[in-house]
């Protein structure tokens, strides 16, 4: 059946999984993608959105670079958002809520519509190994496929756990399978592997439940989408909804807590501090009666709906009991209850930048292998992993993101340095550079290399050529073009500002905070030459926080220029930290295990001071 040998084999058809076989196939790889099950290539999990805080913005690098996913989202959203609007452009998250059935299957076509994608339907058990590199795959029939390159994007699979209430069972997901034997192998060879746990709320059919009890949640008047290509805009949206949990149902929940495994010690685990389930919630914040519960429907005629923010692992009976007491859910009928799920993942101190295995050459790990949670998080790694197995095979430069670069390149460069012993989500706040890695300019940052690795194609560098010259010379033209007082100063006093008593250049009262696009254009000459120009709202919006925010974004690009000069310092392959005995223990250690490539990297591991950085420096002649 398999002849030949693949130059990449992908196993895992989630986000992950499905974005590494898209970019190592693109890239002109011959790529398998082995999955237990073909019918749930590109599922939703969990809640059926893309996007949200930060994770919006690695949708859009995505995108820019030439992945699929948000293509994929524009093509089956039912609802959009640009969250954080009231907040200044660095904190705007696109966020999309989907149809569950229509994302997996725009997935699935996608993918069939790849040139250098085949596919294959199995578990794989085991990896081919000769010396220390990977050469292929086995599956539980016994098969084994060679390839040049392996990545394992194995999900909540590997030896997956499902708890509800005091029952438990094997599964990698409700109505799945687990996955074994790649655990125990890569163990055996000298891997270091942990346990997580996430969990999902109930679904439930949204006949059963009363809206006019809840708050209703639109979305935007005018909703934008995630792609930077053609993709078709919403014309019509369906509506979320949100309700709260009280008292009564928190005291109903906590007479399951004898018989949750969360609480008698069947789940040993940590599961993600930033989406807890609802029993972790009312335990540690015992002080508040209500918590938020969003109504999510997941698909345009399905009537199966999300309880978001209900995510728990009790027994079904005390889910029914409590879920019947929230606002709204008085007669509700579930689907399925919710559930807890643990499974193995491979701290990621273990990887290389490329997210290939430092212990076996040619294995990359991408996706809740690594620690994260998130579709987005997942997918951002399949797509680094597939460009880098792709480049490995073909002798090529690597493909790293820095971090002033993306917030792709943040993601990696905290699990390759830092590691994590909870699943990683993404956040605003963890970039440092968030000024620079906006979601309106993911392409003109990130196309261009998209473009160079040949992932990105010939209509994407044009769309952000364009895009990126209208810009710049629509910035010029405030920079260069004056106004009268007579047309400035009614617009002033409008929006409260000081009004001017002299012309000046527009650029210098566009930059007050109080004063929009929408105010320039009432400017005739602002006006004209949009018009002539035939200037869009991405155009418009780009241009605006050029102006407005130019100053900050210069003063990151000067801390970034720092961080570069630390960056171009290389450590040695195998430098020995033994012989610096001026190093504290704790830095040697940590040194030795992670084994940074640049100062800048080693500056970052928890643990290393500041002066352990001055001796590094110190010994390697600067």
């Amino acid at each position: 059946m398999f002849e030949k040998e693949y130059d990449v084999i992908v196993v895992g058809g989630g986000h992950a999984g499905a974005e590494a076989t898209a970019a190592a196939a693109n890239m002109g790889s011959r790529t398998l993608l082995v999955t237990m099950n073909l019918q749930t290539i590109g599922q939703m999990s969990c809640n059926p959105a893309m996007g949200g805080i930060a994770k919006g913005q690695i949708v859009r690098e995505i995108d820019a670079l030439g992945g699929y996913s948000g293509v994929i989202t524009d093509k089956s959203a039912i609802q959009f958002k640009m969250l954080n609007k009231s907040k200044g452009p660095a904190m705007w998250s696109p966020r999309a809520q989907n149809d569950r059935m229509r994302f997996a299957e725009e997935w699935r076509l996608a993918l069939e519509n790849t040139p250098n994608a085949d596919f294959y339907q199995e578990m794989v058990s085991g990896l081919l190994v000769e010396g220390e590199k990977v050469v292929g795959v086995r599956t539980s029939l016994g098969i084994d496929i060679r390839g040049k390159a392996v990545v394992l994007t194995n999900g909540t699979f590997l030896n997956g756990l499902i708890h509800i209430g005091e029952k438990q069972f094997g599964g990698g997901r409700a109505g799945e399978k687990s996955a074994t034997g790649i655990t125990e192998q890569l163990v055996d060879i000298g891997f270091d592997s942990g346990r997580m746990k996430t969990g999902t709320p109930p679904r439930v059919d949204g006949r059963s439940l009363d809206y006019s009890k809840m708050i209703v949640q639109p979305g935007d008047d005018n909703p934008d989408k995630f792609s930077y290509l053609d993709t078709p805009v919403l014309k019509e949206q369906r509506d979320c909804f949100m309700t709260h949990t009280s008292n009564l149902v928190h005291d109903l929940l906590r007479e399951g807590f004898d018989r949750s495994p969360m609480f008698n010690g069947r789940i040993k685990s940590i599961g993600p501090r930033y989406c807890p389930s609802i029993e972790d919630k009312i335990h540690r914040f015992a002080d508040k009666d209500r918590h938020q519960i969003f109504v999510e429907p997941e698909g345009w005629h399905t009537v199966e709906v999300y309880v978001n923010g209900f995510s728990t692992s009790l027994p079904e009976d005390v889910q029914y009991k409590a879920l019947k007491s929230v606002k709204g859910f008085e007669n509700v009928k579930f689907f399925r209850p919710g559930y807890a799920i643990e499974y193995d993942y491979f701290p990621p101190t273990q990887l290389k930048h490329t997210l290939e295995t430092k212990l076996l050459e040619n294995l990359y790990f991408a996706g809740q292998i690594n620690g994260t949670t998130g579709y987005e998080e997942a997918a951002s790694q399949g797509l680094m992993a597939g460009i880098n197995a792709h480049l490995k095979i073909q002798e090529k430069e690597a493909f790293v993101l820095k971090r002033d670069e993306a917030y792709i390149g943040v993601l990696i460069d905290d699990l390759i340095t830092k590691g994590t012993e909870e699943p990683y989500r993404m956040f605003t706040s963890r970039a440092e550079y968030r000024t620079l890695l906006r979601q309106d300019n993911a392409d003109l940052r990130l196309t261009p290399k998209g473009y160079e690795l040949g992932l990105a194609k010939e209509e994407r560098m044009q769309r952000m050529e364009q895009k990126q010259e209208k810009s710049k010379n629509f910035v010029d033209f405030f920079k260069k073009t004056s106004f009268t007082k007579e047309e400035i100063n009614p617009i002033l006093e409008l929006v409260d500002s000081a009004k001017v008593t002299q012309s000046d250049k527009l650029f210098k009262v566009f930059s007050r905070p109080r004063v929009t696009m929408d105010h320039m254009l009432q400017i005739d000459s602002v006006a004209n030459y949009v018009e002539e120009n035939k200037l869009d709202s991405e155009v418009l919006e780009q241009a605006e926080i050029q102006v407005k925010y130019s100053g900050y974004i210069e003063k990151e690009k000067n801390n970034a220029d720092k961080l570069h000069r630390l960056e171009s310092v290389r450590i040695p392959d195998n430098f020995d930290y033994s012989k610096l005995k001026s190093l504290s223990f704790e830095a040697r250690e940590k040194l030795e295990a992670i084994r940074p490539v640049t100062i800048s990297q080693a500056s970052r591991i928890s643990g290393v001071s500041p002066a352990d950085i001055s001796v590094l420096l110190v010994f390697l002649g600067r």
